[in-house]
């Protein structure tokens, strides 16, 4: 008799043992989760109480909101126009031969300052002083062949007034003479001429200004016809900025100019020192369709150097001077969905949200039109809590708000987990 297993009881007890197993990991995550719940409420409660102090603190509903203020002046305040320019030597003349020749002599320095009439450069002059001289001597020829042709002249018409020679004679030798002054007068024509080719063997400076590098070598051949020329003067005292504003501020600048000089400032690379100052020296006939600007050019002395051609550098332009305006830092001026407004301290040192209008205003103060008087105080810093009715406590610039005004702030633990005494 073969011996069969029980299987049934055999699955049977697998399966009650499994069930143990799961039964008692259900309970291990239960009670785990509930440990961490309990945890998490005594941590929450401790910190709760833990920073009640500094939460109650911050809330409170009668704390005055620190702020800075400051009062309206009534200044004078220019009206300026801002642009980006670029400075433009007021003359620039590429100095040129003007007569062909070996170059024989170079008589300046690169970078060094030149005057009008200066000579620059020296062209052998032997082929053209030669032909000065044979012009010269033409003329004097021509002159010896006139006087003995007047002497001639003068024979004939004594002959002809005794009746001894013909009229006709006479005449042909008048005819002769006038022929000898007209070729004398050529003659005089020539030598100048040859002077003045003469004397573009010696190069001058047209005008006076700043030489540049130097384009050619003494001993090569210069030419009349060359394009690179010797050497490049630039006048840069005074000299030139030329800049652009957007179209809609020309009828502004053209009344302005109509009525008298306009000054325009110069700044430097940190775009707040001023380098130069100088005037408007023109208004461009036509606006540019391109980028709907139009150019302006102004005039600066440049007495330290301090504006080099080529430069680019920001302009600004005073078109206008608001006589006694009503000014508040730009800081005052707060913007938001129904427009431009400032706080205003009023009685109380509560603060009162004002609709303002603003003229114009820069990176430090604002031009009011409405909406202010010089007599009120207006909040610049601390605008963070601050709403219209809000309470607040005015500190000065030089001081900052007491720190029993402020929120407190957290205070740190010490070592032992206890509260630094206060």
């Amino acid at each position: 008799m073969l011996f069969k297993p029980d299987l049934n009881g055999a699955s049977k007890a697998a399966g009650e043992k499994v069930a143990l197993v799961a039964g008692g990991a259900r309970r291990r995550t239960v009670s785990l989760l509930l440990a961490l719940v309990v945890i998490g409420g005594l941590g929450y409660l401790g910190w709760s109480h833990f920073f009640s102090g500094a939460g109650t603190q911050h809330t409170r509903p009668d704390l005055a909101i620190p702020v800075l203020a400051a009062s309206p002046k009534i200044e004078d305040v220019p009206v300026y126009l801002d642009g980006v320019g670029t400075v433009k030597a007021l003359n620039t003349v590429t100095v040129r031969a003007q007569v062909d020749g070996k170059l024989i002599a170079v008589n300046f320095v690169e970078g060094q300052d030149v005057r009008a009439g200066d000579v620059l450069a020296e062209i052998d002059p032997a082929i053209y002083q030669a032909q000065y001289d044979q012009a010269v001597a033409k003329k004097a020829q021509d002159e010896a062949q006139l006087a003995n042709a007047k002497i001639d002249l003068q024979r004939y018409m004594q002959l002809a007034t005794a009746k001894a020679g013909s009229a006709q004679q006479a005449d042909t030798q008048r005819a002769l003479v006038a022929q000898q002054e007209a070729l004398v007068k050529a003659d005089q024509a020539a030598i100048d001429n040859a002077a003045a080719t003469l004397s573009y063997t010696k190069v001058v400076a047209p005008l006076s200004g700043r030489a540049g590098l130097r384009q050619v070598d003494q001993g090569n051949i210069v030419h009349a016809s060359d394009t690179t020329g010797i050497v490049v003067l630039t006048e840069l005292q005074p000299i030139t900025v030329q800049f652009s504003l957007p179209q809609q501020d020309v009828n502004r600048v053209n009344t302005a100019f109509a009525n008298g000089k306009l000054e325009v400032d110069v700044f430097g690379n940190d775009g707040r020192t001023v380098v130069d100052q100088g005037s408007l020296g023109s208004v461009d006939n036509q606006i540019d369709p391109t980028t709907g600007t139009v150019k302006l050019k102004a005039i600066f002395p440049n007495a330290k150097y301090q504006l080099w051609p080529g430069q680019f550098v920001n302009v600004r332009l005073k078109v206008q001077t608001l006589p006694q305006a009503l000014v508040v830092p730009t800081s005052a001026v707060q913007r938001g969905p129904a427009g431009t407004f400032s706080y205003v301290i009023g009685e109380g040192d509560v603060v009162t949200a004002k609709a303002i209008t603003v003229t114009q205003q820069d990176e430090n103060n604002a031009v009011i039109a409405s909406g202010l008087q010089p007599t009120d105080r207006v909040v610049t810093t601390g605008f963070a809590n601050l709403t219209d009715g809000s309470k607040v406590s005015i500190g000065t610039d030089a001081n900052t708000p007491s720190q029993d005004l402020a929120p407190r702030k957290r205070q740190p633990k010490n070592e032992g987990g206890r509260r630094p005494p206060r």
